[in-house]
């Protein structure tokens, strides 16, 4: 295919959350949307992601609103710089994100006298990237995830991961034959959360959206918790599991993730709390599904070994899980799966979940709060690289109004309902679902 040149335009979008979400030791109030516009492949590609501060880049000494201008600051240089596809999204991605966009993060923060990591990087890139994809999918008039096999890429997995015993193989081998039309919805209890009706003060929101996790259970069906912990106070970390526990369990919760953002050093710090709860709450301990990254971001950094762990519990990559090569380096430590997030890149994604699969990993697709466009290239990862559950949406929990124009478009993909998400709608539309 005739390589033509990409034309990226960057817009940023504001996203009132109607409760406050608390990401470790930081609260937020809102998001920003980054959406991306390109022309490629002769057609047009949306890509829209969440510009994440504070996941993508937490920081005790530098305000919220510093690093999200900063974050808009590198969108902008990425839309000047991002290269002209090559024969395919995938081998124009990879080598970008892997060699180039290092390379742009040293030029910007050397430029701007700022310290932007690479996790944060890959958040600005991936609008970019997933427009891409929309666009070579809509040029072909199919579903982007036709495109992944030997007729639509110009190279197999062995050239991406210089490893012969992919030769042959395309993600398209990796993909679940049989797409679910809906999936199992993850619901994010945040700290602060409410979890009974009792427990209301009068100060919360009155928009006809629950604010207690009962009544988000009672209302949506929900069967899957994700249960934000603090990860520095094992104590308040162990009776919060015990509580949300003890309210979802007889309401038919059937699993459970605890998340110890990232602020983890001694694996025996889980083992403990897991350990716990086997003798005292044998129903919650069986109900925990897998334990979510609970070490800190950089892995080469602090290379923990976390077999004590995942012998007890599935423990899965998160935050360090850039790409397949961290991937690796997860597995040499113990870890036993990875949630991926189309947040680090759509190739990114797909090359890691390929990567892990092959290695017997399993896989989640976990949320970055991801509203309006934002939603569909992550659901569709979810759906077509097979989750041990279903896939993580709330959205619909902290900025429901941001999304009804396209709940209307796409009726159960936004507003969740009998514990599933409806992917069915989505399934039939070209490229990722960027635009109508």
């Amino acid at each position: 295919m005739e390589r033509l040149a990409v034309n990226a335009q960057v817009s940023f979008v504001g996203v009132p959350l109607r409760v406050p979400l608390k990401f470790g030791a930081e609260t937020v109030t809102h998001l920003c949307d980054a959406v991306v516009e390109v022309s490629a492949y002769g057609s047009h590609g949306v890509g829209e992601t969440p510009l994440s501060a504070s996941w993508g880049w937490p920081s005790a000494d530098l305000s919220y609103a510093f690093r999200e201008g900063k974050m808009k600051a590198f969108c902008r240089l990425l839309a000047e710089r991002w290269p002209e596809p090559a024969s395919d999204p995938m081998c124009a991605g990879h080598p970008f994100v892997l060699d180039e966009l290092p390379r742009l993060l040293v030029e910007f923060n050397a430029r701007e006298g700022c310290s932007m990591p690479r996790l944060a990087a890959l958040i600005c890139a991936a609008s970019f990237d997933i427009a891409v994809h929309d666009a070579y999918g809509r040029s072909l008039g199919v579903s982007t995830y036709a495109t992944y096999d030997a007729d639509h890429m110009a190279h197999d997995l062995a050239w991406f991961f210089g490893d012969p015993s992919f030769a042959g193989r395309y993600p398209s081998d990796f993909l679940v034959h049989d797409v679910p039309e809906s999936l199992p919805v993850w619901h994010l209890v945040g700290g602060r959360d409410l979890l009974c009706e009792d427990d209301r003060t009068g100060a919360e929101p009155d928009d006809g959206y629950p604010v207690s996790l009962e009544r988000w259970i009672s209302r949506d069906g929900l069967t899957s918790l994700k249960v934000k912990l603090t990860g520095d106070d094992a104590e308040w970390d162990y009776r919060r599991i015990v509580a949300v526990g003890e309210v979802a369990l007889p309401m038919g919760v059937e699993a459970l993730s605890p998340d110890f953002n990232c602020r983890v050093c001694d694996p025996g710090y889980v083992c403990a709390i897991l350990d716990q709860l086997q003798m005292e709450h044998p129903d919650i301990h069986a109900a925990l599904l897998y334990v979510e990254q609970p070490c800190p971001y950089d892995l080469e950094a602090h290379r923990i070994d976390v077999r004590s762990v995942s012998v007890r519990k599935d423990l899965f990559m998160d935050e360090s899980a850039h790409d397949w090569r961290m991937v690796r380096i997860g597995r040499s430590l113990g870890w036993s799966g990875v949630a991926l997030k189309t947040c680090k890149t759509q190739t990114g994604a797909l090359l890691s979940a390929c990567w892990a699969k092959a290695h017997g990993m399993r896989l989640m697709v976990q949320d970055l709060t991801n509203p309006r466009l934002a939603i569909r290239p992550h659901v569709l990862l979810a759906a077509h690289v097979g989750t041990i559950r279903g896939v993580e949406c709330n959205a619909a929990q902290f900025c429901p109004a941001a999304s009804e124009d396209f709940e209307r478009m796409l009726p159960g993909l936004y507003e969740r309902r009998g514990g599933v998400v409806r992917v069915d709608g989505l399934l039939v539309m070209k490229g990722l679902g960027g635009a109508e």
